[in-house]
């Protein structure tokens, strides 16, 4: 029998590997985020997680839920959105196709058409990539990258998560849930871009909320949370929906554990939050 044994929401801004350059003035804004990421990284190997799937905000599909189920990612990234921050960053994981796969079978018994690929030119985006550059850089645990759809539903998403969890508990893996994708996502107009939009919120409104958020998931009061995430997605500008949080919380039960303190980039609201589940 399979296990989840490590969730969490994690960031994977291009910020990140911005911070990484020589003389780079976001190296100590970022710093919290890189070393929660890499703590994340740790937990996972002292766990013995042996696949990560990755719910990805910025693998964007127009047709339905998609998962890479490539048994080897392999390649080297250039932004399309921001290719001055993430330029050539070379990416060589394995995949875990039956795990993809089950998923997708899975998802397809409740009745949502899910397709698993196997298709070599099908790259990784960077909400799997960066997240996986700092947590799983010497390809310790296999990878499953599964994509937000642009049309799609809650109760679709949520059916994914719960589908996700059945399929890990029926396979031989101890699996990490990572819902990588930002908290609020409303980002600063090019004309307002500078140095200063790296490290602030562009909505005090969505800052407000964010916080909030994060009150609730310390207190673990996510009865509440669940109960206004619609209306949180929809008002503070959720990235891909937040489908990437729907289909977390669907496939849990857990406390929170904020890793780094709620951070701002490019207006957008980030963190690193573990959630512990029942092990």
């Amino acid at each position: 029998m399979g296990q989840l044994v490590l969730a969490a929401k994690v960031t994977h801004v291009p910020s990140l590997m911005l911070s990484e350059q020589p003389a780079s003035p976001l190296r100590a804004a970022r710093e919290p985020a890189v070393n929660s990421l890499r703590e994340l990284g740790r937990r996972a190997k002292q766990r013995g997680v042996t696949s990560f799937v990755v719910f990805d905000t910025h693998w964007l599909s127009n047709f339905g839920y998609h998962i890479n189920a490539n048994a080897r990612h392999r390649g080297a990234f250039t932004s399309h959105e921001a290719p001055h921050m993430i330029q050539d960053l070379r990416y060589d994981l394995p995949g875990d196709t039956s795990l993809a796969e089950a998923i997708a079978g899975t998802a397809a018994d409740a009745g949502l058409n899910v397709i698993a690929h196997q298709v070599a030119s099908l790259g990784l985006e960077y909400g799997t990539i960066v997240p996986m550059h700092y947590m799983n850089p010497d390809g310790f645990a296999k990878v499953v990258s599964v994509a937000t759809p642009l049309f799609t539903s809650f109760e679709e998403s949520r059916i994914v998560g719960e589908a996700t969890r059945r399929a890990i508990e029926k396979s031989g893996e101890r699996v990490a849930i990572l819902a990588s994708g930002s908290l609020s996502h409303r980002l600063w107009p090019n004309k307002k871009l500078g140095p200063e939009a790296w490290t602030s919120v562009a909505s005090e409104f969505n800052r407000q909320v964010d916080l909030r958020v994060l009150e609730l998931w310390r207190d673990r009061r996510y009865r509440e949370f669940l109960d206004m995430l619609p209306d949180y997605a929809a008002k503070c500008n959720g990235e891909g929906g937040m489908a990437d949080t729907i289909m977390l919380f669907a496939a849990l039960g857990w406390y929170a554990e904020q890793l780094c303190e709620y951070f701002p980039s490019s207006g957008s609201g980030q963190v690193n939050v573990e959630f512990h589940v029942e092990v």
